[in-house]
């Protein structure tokens, strides 16, 4: 009820403003007859009627021109002071609207200057020009009373308002950071998804057109070989498609219960790995230095995919070349090697792969980035192309430990 009647108080402005001038026009015809035994009254009525006019017409201005309706108000008080009538709250009301709507509507300086100013003219003409000589408590106290009331109601309302606008705009504030957020969020997914569709497509596309150009060119020379080479294919492709599989179901919602649920892939599966590559024709040296250590799942795939990624590079661009891959633990960091001998000669019939751009050595640096490691890729000195990188290794928790929290 009370929430209906606010809005329809914010809706019709006019409505308002015109009830509550009648209303104080007749609450200071009423104040106008009232008086303290023993005095004079006034028996003529056209006086006050004619300062209530003037008065409730400068309230007409207290939300367009506050300033000028406390003016007026304050003016028609003083007048009526003057003329011997007691300053009630009645007589006194235009002015406190005036006042209040001057502290809703400007700032504190500005209501303190007019509220002090209104208090001493006041105070001033009802001590000074009183011709009735009312008591000096109701010449004094009691209108500093009244405006201060006036002042201190309109001043909370103002500090209200302020303080419902500062919520609001917090609150704007906080949409606003939490859909950025979300947004911000949602681009790092695609840009992690976009590295593993690119990991997987271009590492398995690479081999099987390796194999199928060794195939084609084996043909006629080496029918065994071929139908080996084939079969190879067959699974390069068909690996192609679980792993592109499962990370097109990533996508998925969380409740999808035919979501691939296979493990990412880590060093443990790099062996395969060679070997897949090794028979699309490309000769690759595993060498290991050092104690092999466990990896967390980040670093482990991430490296995983380094490797992978490097070796698809070699297929795609340095066909016949040697690969070597140089895994070296130390105390906390793997660092990762991979390179190849472009001077290798291509076989006879071999179709190399055409050089291109690609984003291949920006995804392997952002990975090792997202880990905390680095890369480093270039031409060597003595010929071919190396990639480098090193991971941090992470402390893993033995199982006592794991017991224990």
């Amino acid at each position: 009820m009370s929430s209906s009647i606010e809005r329809y108080i914010a809706g019709h402005p006019r409505v308002v403003d015109t009830v509550t001038v009648v209303t104080l026009f007749v609450l200071f015809l009423v104040g106008a007859r009232i008086s303290l035994p023993g005095t004079t009254q006034r028996e003529a009525l056209w006086p006050a009627v004619v300062i209530a006019v003037n008065a409730c017409a400068g309230v007409l201005l207290s939300r367009s021109h506050p300033r000028t309706a406390v003016t007026v108000t304050t003016v028609c008080a003083m007048t009526a002071s003057a003329l011997g009538y007691l300053l009630t709250v009645l007589m006194l009301a235009p002015a406190m609207v005036a006042i209040y709507w001057l502290a809703v509507l400007t700032d504190r300086r500005t209501t303190r200057r007019h509220c002090f100013g209104v208090i001493v003219m006041l105070v001033a003409t009802a001590t000074l020009l009183d011709p009735v000589d009312h008591p000096l408590v109701l010449k004094t106290v009691a209108p500093i009373a009244y405006v201060l009331v006036a002042v201190v109601t309109g001043s909370a309302r103002r500090m209200r308002r302020a303080y419902l606008d500062a919520v609001h705009a917090r609150a704007d504030h906080a949409e606003r950071t939490r859909e950025e957020e979300a947004r911000h969020r949602v681009t790092e997914e695609r840009m992690r998804i976009a590295r593993e569709l690119h990991d997987v497509v271009a590492h398995h596309l690479a081999l099987a057109n390796a194999q199928a150009t060794t195939a084609a060119h084996l043909a006629r020379s080496d029918p065994e070989q071929t139908r080996r080479m084939l079969n190879d294919l067959t699974g390069t492709t068909s690996s192609a498609l679980r792993e592109l599989k499962a990370t097109v179901g990533l996508l998925r919602h969380a409740d999808d219960v035919e979501a691939p649920l296979e493990p990412a892939p880590g060093l443990s599966r790099l062996p395969e790995l060679i070997d897949t590559v090794r028979s699309g024709g490309l000769g690759v040296t595993l060498t290991t230095v050092g104690r092999e250590r466990p990896l967390s799942p980040g670093v482990d795939l991430t490296a995983y995919r380094i490797v992978q990624e490097a070796l698809t590079n070699i297929t795609k661009h340095a066909a016949g070349a040697a690969a070597c891959v140089r895994l070296a633990y130390s105390a906390d960091r793997l660092a990762i090697t991979v390179t190849n001998n472009a001077t290798a000669t291509f076989p006879v019939g071999r179709v190399a792969a055409v050089p291109a751009r690609g984003f291949g050595l920006i995804g392997m640096r952002e990975r090792a980035h997202s880990v905390g490691g680095n890369l480093e890729a270039g031409h060597r000195p003595e010929g071919g192309f190396e990639v480098s990188t090193a991971l941090p290794l992470y402390p893993q928790p033995t199982e006592e430990e794991e017991r224990t929290s």
